[in-house]
């Protein structure tokens, strides 16, 4: 029997908030499909207090920025660009394309072809998320895209020198200081100074989030995105004060960013519940962490290894970290995650960073449907056929004349008894010739 130790707190001002979300965006979308760069300019001013004489970077300037950066910061996004790099190859080398005959002279294939144009979004109001260009650009390139547009803000009103040097170090080919829906807007519909893309993928605030929610149809999206979520599992054997740390690594993304605890042991919960209380206060992101744990955070107790992960699979949680003996068993008894973490080794915040694998996760249920960001997200898996047999041809034909009058599609069926005419001569009784 499952017991809950902390809730969270459930608001209905959530409700209203999104409606306004939704409003807002809409607006602002429509303005800009309307008078595109004039409008975007407007909302640039708005909300960032952003207006240069261009919104993306000359390579002079992208240059110029790059030198201002710390060579050890320089080092560090090369390295951890090649993490990224080489995992998004494994994942490609994974993907496979082939040729098959399925009857004699009838060749049926399937191949991938990577979108056209991507648009990567580096959030920055909070922090520089210098590691979403990494996610989104790096694997871009990685799946063949041959252009792709970089969008982030300017942070109070000041350039983001590092994001700039991560996005150019991560091959973008066009580099704009454009944040918020403006920029998603602009990416997608395309404005006179913009061309746009077939694809948005990359983090963002609920405006962001809702803008690429509503823009979906018309480009494609990586996935449907909500605040962080962390879920820590713990045995008897875990550390509380890692716990507490782990939760609130993520609980500062936002002060809606749920943490949650599972645990076989009452003593690990209210030791972990008592050593978050105890590094809160002296947290420099607690103006975030603190209201996300207060309202959002949980700590359940259940009996068995199997009650945790059946709860963690409700949950269905953006990461999931395994503080167990045996994290290992959860890649068998877990189905619906983001992300797994497996170990005391092995933090939430590696993968977030510095670690390789994608940090563009499902939220908010979703990964029950889907996974996060990776390789084959910009790819378009096609098929094509062939048949130059004419056995075949007019096996197939006959076989289609047959199937389709089943179903009422007569147009269907004569373009099947067409390929068996010319293949066998078969008699075309509603020719008429």
């Amino acid at each position: 029997m499952a017991e809950i130790l902390k809730h969270a707190v459930p608001g209905a001002e959530v409700v209203a908030s999104l409606a306004q979300v939704r409003e807002t965006v809409t607006g602002v979308i429509a303005d800009i499909r309307e008078r595109g760069d004039a409008a975007v300019r407007e909302y640039s001013e708005r909300f960032d207090d952003w207006s240069p004489d261009s919104f993306r970077l000359s390579a002079e300037e992208v240059e110029k920025i790059v030198a201002s950066v710390p060579e050890q910061v320089i080092a560090d996004i090369r390295f951890v660009q090649d993490q990224v790099r080489a995992f998004a190859h494994q994942q490609l080398d994974s993907l496979r394309e082939f040729e098959v005959e399925t009857l004699p002279g009838v060749r049926l294939g399937q191949k991938h072809i990577p979108v056209q144009a991507a648009g990567a979004y580096i959030p920055g109001g909070r922090y520089p998320l210098t590691a979403s260009a990494h996610m989104t650009i790096v694997t871009a390139k990685v799946a063949g895209v041959p252009r792709v547009v970089a969008c982030t803000p300017p942070i109070r009103g000041e350039i983001p020198a590092a994001t700039v040097a991560a996005m150019h170090l991560a091959g973008a080919d066009e580099i704009w200081l454009l944040g918020g829906v403006q920029a998603v807007a602009a990416m997608a519909v395309g404005t006179d100074s913009m061309r746009p893309v077939n694809l948005i993928a990359g983090p963002g605030n609920a405006y962001v989030a809702e803008a690429k929610r509503q823009l979906f149809g018309g480009i494609g999206i990586d996935l449907f995105a909500g605040p962080t979520e962390i879920l820590v599992l713990a045995d008897e054997n875990a550390d509380p004060f890692v716990c507490a740390v782990d939760l609130l690594s993520q609980a500062e993304h936002g002060p809606d960013s749920p943490a949650v605890l599972i645990t076989t042991s009452r003593e690990i919960a209210e030791w972990t519940i008592t050593e978050v209380e105890r590094l809160l206060p002296g947290m420099p992101t607690r103006d975030f962490a603190g209201p996300a744990w207060r309202d959002h955070g949980q700590v359940h107790v259940v009996d068995t290894l199997d009650e945790m992960y059946a709860l963690a699979d409700d949950f269905a949680f953006e990461h999931v970290e395994v503080l167990t003996a045996e994290p290992r068993l959860a890649l068998d008894r877990m189905t619906q995650y983001g992300a797994l973490f497996l170990g005391e080794g092995t933090c939430v915040s590696f993968g977030d960073k510095v670690i390789g694998t994608n940090h563009v996760l499902p939220t908010r249920g979703a990964a029950r449907y889907t996974g996060g960001l990776w390789v084959g997200k910009y790819l378009k898996t096609v098929t094509y056929q062939e048949v130059t047999d004419s056995a075949s041809q007019a096996l197939l034909g006959r076989l289609c004349g047959r199937a389709s009058r089943v179903e009422l599609f007569e147009g269907h069926a004569r373009s099947g008894d067409v390929r068996a005419a010319k293949a066998e001569g078969d008699a075309l009784p509603w020719n008429g010739a």
